[in-house]
């Protein structure tokens, strides 16, 4: 018999982050997304914890999978849908000595300004640029997350990338 805690410990500590990050993107609060980033890993729990005969393959894409359809669910219990546009909780901060206060400026406005453009993509667009850039997933793992080909999550990347440039340019 498997280690189910040692398995999921392992897991939990290798994707907790990231999948909050995904998720407090998504949502419109720090508690909402802890809410959530807790369910993710309850029901990954009761999965690996009930399945006799089958294991996850992919425990990465099946997090993201738990998570994306429980934003979903959020969004349809609250009848709306944005993406978080606050710079103050993502820890973003520039640490060199160096960098003078201007720069931080136009970096903070350029950060807001892209935060403000993705909300304004639509959702699998949002989900895969964030995936993508800012979670490193590989675009095969974006594949098995959306049941998409490698091909179709490439081209998508590309019209994200198109459709963020254009709502920036816009702007």
């Amino acid at each position: 018999m498997k280690d189910f805690r040692k398995i999921f410990n392992n897991i939990y500590n290798s994707h907790i982050d990231k999948i909050y990050r995904f998720i407090f993107l998504k949502v419109s609060s720090q508690e909402a997304a802890k809410d959530l980033t807790s369910e993710t890993f309850l029901r990954f729990w009761e999965r690996i914890n009930n399945s006799q005969n089958s294991e996850i393959e992919n425990p990465n894409a099946f997090l993201y999978q738990i998570a994306k359809n429980l934003v979903i669910d959020h969004y349809r219990e609250k009848n709306q849908a944005q993406l978080v546009v606050s710079t103050e909780n993502l820890n973003i901060e520039i640490n060199d000595p160096k960098t003078d206060l201007e720069k931080k400026i136009v970096f903070n406005s350029d950060l807001k300004q892209m935060q403000e453009a993705m909300t304004r993509l639509k959702d699998e667009y949002q989900d895969v640029i964030i995936w993508y850039y800012l979670d490193d997933l590989s675009v095969s793992e974006i594949a098995e997350i959306l049941d998409k080909s490698e091909n179709a999550i490439r081209v998508t990347i590309h019209r994200a990338l198109s459709a963020l440039r254009e709502t920036m340019n816009n702007k």
